[in-house]
């Protein structure tokens, strides 16, 4: 499966990066700055250099305005069909959480993630919140989902669907890891 940090993927990630910094009239030490990150760091990203975690990105996109799938989303795709070895990935490694894109592309009206969640894997302390709505159905291994001040259990087969701006998290609290797919609408990435 190919890897969200190809040489490419960095490339146009540079690219992208250069480009919304420019068309907001932001110097890289501005950027840096209302980012919270190294100029150093956003010029090497720049120059298609580096593997940016995730919360980097988050930064980035957050001091630009931008949804962070703006940096990781690639060309956009000619067709309909996302072949199983061709999903777009994200890793997460300060979470652990394994994203793929079954979408074509973010750039629609749905996002449709799988996403997989470690055993004893959570999230409570750091919620998600976005807008929007979103469906969770677990494919295998049982997860609690928190919404608000409600938990749910759920068992292989089990969906759920939620307001997306009201807090939510996931708890794992097994030994083996749980697999999901997640619908989201708008897309939130």
């Amino acid at each position: 499966m190919p890897e969200a940090t190809s040489d490419f993927d960095v490339r146009a990630l540079g690219v992208a990066l250069r480009a919304a910094r420019r068309d907001r009239g932001m110097t890289v030490e501005k950027l840096a700055a209302n980012a919270g990150v190294s100029a150093g760091l956003i010029s090497q990203l720049e120059r298609g250099q580096g593997n940016p975690a995730f919360l980097t990105l988050r930064r980035l996109a957050g001091a630009l305005g931008l949804p962070v799938a703006h940096f990781v989303q690639g060309p956009p795709s000619a067709g309909m069909v996302v072949r199983a070895g061709e999903r777009k990935r994200l890793h997460l490694p300060d979470a652990d959480l394994v994203y793929e894109l079954l979408t074509p592309s973010l750039q629609g009206r749905l996002e449709v993630l799988r996403t997989q969640v470690p055993a004893g894997w959570t999230n409570e302390s750091k919620p998600f919140v976005h807008e929007g709505e979103e469906c969770v159905h677990l494919l295998s291994g049982y997860l609690d989902v928190v919404v608000g001040s409600e938990r749910f259990a759920l068992t292989e087969g089990d969906s759920i669907t939620y307001d997306a701006a009201v807090p939510h998290w996931y708890v794992n609290p097994t030994d083996q890891p749980a697999v999901l797919i997640g619908a989201v609408t708008p897309p939130s990435f």
